[in-house]
C-alpha cells in the first residue's frame, strides 16, 4: 500500500462509515421537512443581494420573501436589512472547491490519471474531496456561519469532482488518484490495488474496477453533504439543508454527472431538505424550455424513488453570459422554473439585474403579482 493509514485519515474513514446511519435515521427529519413543506412559495435573487439595496431597492418592494447569498458577502449589515425585510436568509457554503486553498495546501490538489496536479477548470478549481484538513477547514467555516447568524438554511454549493460543467463544453478531468485516495479506496472497496505509480495505479483502477471506483467517489460526495448536514442540525436544528448541483441528465456527455462529477441525484434527494438545480440554460447551451423539462424530470425521480421529498426551488440564469438573455428570455426562464413540483425559485445573480433595470420589472411583476405565496 502505497500511504500509510494516518489518524486523520481515520476520522474522514469514519464520517464516511456513518452515512448509512445518517441516511437510515433520515426519519428524524421529518417534522422539519413537514414545516418545510408550509413554507410559501420561496421567492428569491442568489448571489450578493446587498447590491440592490445599495442601488436604492428593497427586497420586499420587490416582491422577495427570500435572499440567497454567498457566505463571503453575508455581514451584519445585510442580515439586519433582510430581518427588518421579512426576508428569509439561506446561505450558500462552497463545498469543495479549492481555489485559494490548493496553492498554499498542494497536498490536497487533485490529482489527475497522469500523477499530475489537475489543472483549474476554466475559473473552478476543484479540491480533493479525502484531504481531512480541508474537510476540517471547512467545518469550521460552517460552524462560524451558524455562530454568528441565525439563518433559514445552508445550501451547499460545488459539491462536487473537480470539473467545469458551466458551459456547452465541459471540462472533465479524471480524479482524484493521490496516494491518499487510492488508499481510502482499496481499503474501504476491498480491492488491492497493484504496488506502482500513480499513472499506472490509474490505469489499472479504470481498467478494472472502474465502477467500483465511481461508486466510491460518489460516496465521498455524500460523505461530504452528511457531515456538513449534521453540523447545521447540531447548531441549528430548524435550518434547512439545500444542495445547489449540476443540472445534467444522468445520459448527458456520456454519464458524466456520475462518472465524473460523482453525483447521485437520488442520493441527494435522500438527504437533503431542499434540491436546487442549477437551470443555466444559455450556459449549458440549451433552450429555455428545458429548465421546465428538468424541473418536471427531477420531480418524477424524487416521487419515483425518495421516501421523505425534499422541495425543489431551481436556480434560473439572468446573467449574460455567454450571449446576452433579454428581459423576456429571463422571464420565460423564470416561469418555467416554477413548474411542478417546484415551490420556490431563485435567480443568478444580483449584478444581472443592475446591469439591465428591465430584468429587476420583470422579476417584480412575476413576484409580486403572478406568482403565488401558497
Amino acid at each position: 500500500m502505497k500511504a500509510q493509514k494516518s489518524s486523520k485519515n481515520l476520522l474522514f474513514k469514519f464520517i464516511l462509515l456513518l452515512l448509512p446511519i445518517l441516511i437510515i435515521n433520515a426519519c428524524s427529519d421529518n417534522e422539519l421537512q413537514e414545516s418545510a413543506h408550509d413554507l410559501p412559495f420561496i421567492k428569491g435573487v442568489y448571489g450578493n443581494p446587498a447590491t440592490l439595496l445599495e442601488a436604492g431597492y428593497r427586497f420586499d418592494e420587490l416582491g422577495m420573501n427570500a435572499i440567497f447569498v454567498r457566505s463571503i458577502s453575508l455581514d451584519q449589515d445585510l442580515y439586519d436589512a433582510a430581518m427588518e425585510q421579512q426576508q428569509r436568509v439561506y446561505v450558500e457554503f462552497p463545498t469543495l472547491l479549492g481555489r485559494n486553498y490548493v496553492e498554499e495546501h498542494p497536498e490536497a490538489w487533485p490529482i489527475n490519471e497522469k500523477g499530475e496536479q489537475a489543472p483549474p477548470a476554466d475559473w473552478f478549481m476543484g479540491v480533493c474531496p479525502t484531504d481531512p484538513e480541508f474537510f476540517e477547514f471547512r467545518k469550521d467555516q460552517l460552524r462560524d456561519i451558524l455562530n454568528n447568524f441565525d439563518v433559514d438554511g445552508i445550501f451547499l454549493d460545488y459539491v462536487h469532482w473537480h470539473a467545469q460543467f458551466e458551459t456547452p463544453d465541459p471540462i472533465l478531468p479524471e480524479t482524484c488518484f493521490c496516494d491518499r485516495c487510492t488508499a481510502l479506496f482499496s481499503e474501504e472497496s476491498d480491492i488491492e490495488l497493484p504496488d506502482a505509480d500513480i499513472p499506472e495505479t490509474a490505469e489499472w483502477i479504470l481498467e478494472n474496477a472502474d465502477s467500483e471506483w465511481r461508486d466510491w467517489r460518489s460516496q465521498v460526495l455524500n460523505g461530504w453533504v452528511a457531515g456538513m448536514k449534521s453540523i447545521v442540525r447540531e447548531l441549528q436544528p430548524d435550518a434547512l439543508v439545500g444542495i445547489f448541483y449540476c443540472s445534467w441528465f444522468p445520459e448527458d456527455y456520456d454519464s458524466a454527472l456520475y462518472r465524473t462529477l460523482g453525483i447521485d441525484v437520488e442520493a441527494f434527494a435522500e438527504m437533503a431538505d431542499v434540491l436546487s438545480p442549477m437551470l443555466f440554460h444559455k450556459m449549458k447551451d440549451r433552450s429555455p424550455e428545458w429548465v421546465g423539462e428538468y424541473t418536471n424530470w427531477l420531480g418524477g425521480v424524487i416521487e419515483a424513488s425518495v421516501e421523505n421529498e425534499p422541495l425543489v426551488w431551481p436556480i434560473v440564469q439572468a446573467h449574460d453570459n455567454p450571449v446576452e438573455i433579454t428581459p423576456e428570455e429571463f422571464r420565460q426562464v423564470m416561469v418555467e422554473g416554477t413548474k411542478s413540483p417546484s415551490s420556490g425559485i431563485m435567480m443568478f445573480s444580483d449584478q444581472s439585474l443592475l446591469d439591465n433595470p428591465e430584468k429587476i420589472k420583470v422579476m417584480r411583476q412575476l413576484y409580486v403579482e403572478e406568482i403565488s405565496n401558497d
